[in-house]
């Protein structure tokens, strides 16, 4: 065993645990925002809760955090472009993007394999990201979906090669 002083050792032993990829999205000053999220894991069944890791270098967490509602859109097998579109600053990250407005009004992308819509419980110190639950309010899965994995610094499908990012 090494020891973790070396982050990039740190983050390819990571790298061996395989992901999902979220796009999290919600409506601030009338306008949309998003952004892509690798760090998304259910936490409590009763009452039913889930958790996202932003970046403290995020430029989207804070616009996103004053959103009243939130929708975290589990993406599919070929939603690796939307996974990129996301990640990118300083871009209109809704173009040419359909979306449909969730019960409450965050944007649910069309395609995604799961959306799950949210209110933001607490946000936790996480060194440099920060650790945001959230109380589900409402959810929906599509059941011919194969999702977005993120494994070993590339995009996989089930089944399928790395799509080196």
């Amino acid at each position: 065993m090494l020891t973790v002083d070396d982050p990039g050792h740190f983050r390819e032993v990571l790298s061996h645990f395989c992901s999902g990829v979220v796009v999290v999205t919600g409506v601030v000053d009338g306008a949309p925002a998003g952004m892509t999220c690798q760090s998304f894991a259910s936490l409590s069944l009763d009452p039913p809760l889930v958790l996202f890791c932003p970046a403290r270098s995020s430029t989207s967490w804070p616009v996103l955090s004053r959103a009243e509602v939130l929708c975290i859109n589990v993406l599919s097998g070929d939603q690796q472009q939307l996974s990129n579109g996301f990640a990118r600053s300083g871009s209109d990250k809704f173009a040419d993007v359909v979306w449909t407005p969730t019960p409450r009004g965050a944007p649910a992308l069309d395609g995604a394999a799961a959306h799950l819509e949210v209110c933001v419980q607490d946000v936790f110190d996480g060194g440099d990201h920060q650790i945001v639950t959230c109380q589900v309010v409402s959810l929906q899965a599509r059941g011919d979906a194969e999702p977005l994995l993120y494994y070993r610094s590339g995009y996989r499908a089930l089944g399928a090669q790395p799509q080196l990012v």
